[in-house]
């Protein structure tokens, strides 16, 4: 193994990669270069399992003026260094190459090489890559690095979102969520022991415009909130997607506050046994899953818009959180 600068030029892309290797399968013979990149996650398709796309990945390599990772390569018997992991990159790098007007040094690239791997261990690089892959950054950590880079060292928004990839919304949710729980968070805790960073998430959901403006609607705060954190009183976290109708209930409202513990989840419990129906609580689980697969399947494009427009409203809120809560059933239900 050695780390080498390699001409773009001398690098072949790996047809066997399974992104690529499905299209060989669709197309048949070579492909191209537009369907390479199709094949690797152009325009704003996700390429891994971190929710990176083509185009924020691009994005930061320009800011960067190049890649951070070295890609791996394999050279073979016949001398051709061919990709085993950075498709994409190279890809990218080809695609700057030929623009012309595009600044900077693209027609090299770091690169691992290895030598005459075979094709088990050119799998065990491609399964640690991908399925085991580096551990990363916990949210509250990626939301205090983003705080420095934007109120720090005064990167602009742009900035910022090339560097890291994401979206406007996503990044400016991350750094409120972290002045907030920094501010009222921290300032209420007895000793910075009892710090919990993974309630972080509790207030990225606080961000959402329809559950704050419920709060202070309410006559609460900031720090009312944060208290409500301390006290443990959204177990599990997503509970605090039903504070809007918890706090216009007065009954829910006073069982959310009498109870500490777990408190939205048994005022929930109160507003749906409210609003369910007796058919639908006679109806066993399968019934039920089948029903909302058929009322999916068959819902009017006009509606599916309408939730699009109101994507902080309750029935998308609901539907998240049924969604996690199935995969969280799923998952114990499987696991072996």
């Amino acid at each position: 193994m050695e780390l080498m600068t390699l001409k773009i030029d001398e690098i072949v892309l790996d047809l066997s990669n399974p992104r690529i290797a499905k299209y060989l399968e669709m197309y048949g013979g070579s492909l191209n270069a537009e369907q390479i990149a199709l094949a690797l996650g152009a325009g704003d398709s996700t390429i891994d399992d971190s929710s990176t796309t083509f185009g924020s990945l691009k994005a930061s390599i320009k800011t960067n003026g190049g890649v951070i990772h070295p890609i791996i390569v394999n050279k073979q018997q016949d001398g051709k260094f061919v990709v085993i992991e950075g498709n994409t990159r190279v890809a990218i790098y080809n695609e700057f190459n030929q623009d012309k007007k595009m600044k900077g040094n693209w027609d090299t690239i770091p690169a691992i090489v290895y030598k005459s791997l075979t094709q088990a261990q050119i799998d065990a690089i491609r399964l640690q890559a991908h399925l085991v892959g580096t551990r990363e950054w916990d949210p509250y950590s990626k939301a205090k690095y983003l705080d420095f880079l934007y109120n720090a060292e005064n990167l602009s928004m742009n900035q910022v979102i090339d560097f890291c990839g994401g979206n406007r919304t996503q990044v400016l949710r991350y750094i409120d969520a972290y002045k907030l729980m920094e501010s009222h968070y921290r300032q209420q805790l007895d000793s910075d022991d009892q710090f919990d960073h993974t309630r972080f998430s509790a207030f990225v959901e606080f961000q959402n415009k329809r559950i704050k403006d419920a709060v202070y609607a309410a006559g609460f705060s900031d720090k009312d909130f944060a208290k409500w954190v301390i006290e443990q009183k959204f177990e599990p976290l997503r509970t605090i997607r039903g504070l809007p109708r918890i706090l216009e209930n007065e009954k829910s409202k006073g069982i959310f506050f009498k109870k500490k513990h777990r408190g939205a989840e048994e005022a929930l419990k109160l507003l749906e046994a409210q609003s369910a129906d007796v058919a639908l609580k006679e109806a066993d689980v399968f019934q039920l899953a089948q029903e909302l697969k058929r009322k999916i399947l068959v819902m009017k494009y006009e509606v599916f818009q309408e939730l699009q427009k109101n994507p902080e409203g309750d029935t998308v809120m609901t539907l998240m959180d049924l969604m996690e809560q199935l995969k969280d059933f799923c998952d114990n239900i499987t696991a072996e």
